[in-house]
């Protein structure tokens, strides 16, 4: 039997385990689909192997036997982070350390990946780019991903409309995903909740390789009364689809860090897009009410 199938015959047996000991009745049945070689060895599938992102491991428990069974649960409920993983002397589980590596590669896929082109037309946005050339480029130089060109200016100048109440900004930043997510509820929720409180909102507009300070470039030239910037944030091994909302009144070249108000953790596993989009249109008119963000708004 060759190496690539012992490695097979491993994995699934550390599903098949898997399957055993997730609680809820987590479904990871293993059903390779074999058959027998010209030289009498038994050959697998390629793709029978499920995915190992798609256990809870908050409903996962691999602890044999914990003293205390209920609280074991309770704690694992409590939190998205990697607790309980139990061990084999001093080494981790085969199946903790192959589900750390599908999250981290998952992780990689949301910051090197790139949003659809087709993504801006389909919701009506104006597409822009920074000064970045390329993703590389946008990691390694942040200045580069806060700066807009001569040319991308000049599109907002001829697309969109001036002296708005609410300039809304969907940005790539380190997570594709996030706004691939998000957006489709987030935005209707937000800009429908603005427009029944007789808010005027400008036209959307979408930056790639955008970094937050992208807010305070579009804010001089557009002359809003708010900018908010939807920015996918860097993907942890917990989710690779969270976004924050980035909200500046005034905002201009030199803004303090200080003076953006920040709603975080937009996901299906903290605040769900839909609800996000409804709190921000409520938040977004108390700051025109109050014309105020960050440690100005009371």
């Amino acid at each position: 039997m060759g190496v690539d199938n012992n490695i097979r015959l491993i994995v699934e047996q550390v599903l098949a385990e898997m399957n055993k000991t997730a609680i809820d009745s987590v479904e990871c049945s293993v059903t390779p689909r074999q058959q027998m070689s010209s030289e009498g060895q038994t050959e697998y599938a390629d793709d029978y192997l499920d995915d190992l992102a798609g256990i809870d491991l908050q409903k996962y428990l691999q602890v044999p036997e914990p003293v205390n069974a209920e609280l074991y649960k309770d704690m694992k409920l409590a939190t998205p982070s990697r607790i309980g993983v139990w061990r084999t002397g001093v080494r981790p589980l085969t199946d903790t350390l192959l589900r750390f590596r599908a999250d981290h590669a998952m992780a990689q896929d949301s910051v090197l990946g790139e949003v659809p082109e087709k993504f801006a037309a389909q919701y009506n946005m104006v597409p822009v780019v920074t000064k970045c050339s390329s993703k590389d480029e946008y990691l390694t130089r942040p200045d580069l991903g806060r700066l807009l060109d001569a040319e991308n200016i000049e599109i907002l100048r001829q697309r969109c409309e001036k002296g708005v109440k609410v300039q809304v900004v969907v940005a790539d930043g380190l997570s594709s995903k996030a706004v691939e997510a998000n957006i489709p509820n987030l935005l209707p929720a937000m800009i429908q909740g603005l427009n029944s409180m007789g808010i005027a909102v400008g036209t959307t507009i979408f930056v790639k390789y955008a970094r937050v300070g992208i807010m305070d470039v579009i804010g001089e030239e557009l002359k809003p009364e708010v900018v908010i910037v939807l920015l996918g944030e860097r993907p942890g091994l917990g989710t690779g689809e969270s976004m924050s909302a980035y909200i500046g009144y005034n905002a201009r070249r030199g803004m303090l860090e200080s003076e953006r108000t920040v709603v975080s953790n937009i996901h299906k596993g903290g605040l769900p897009s839909a609800e996000a989009g409804a709190h921000l249109a409520d938040l977004l008119k108390r700051i025109l009410d109050a014309k105020a963000t960050g440690v100005n708004l009371k």
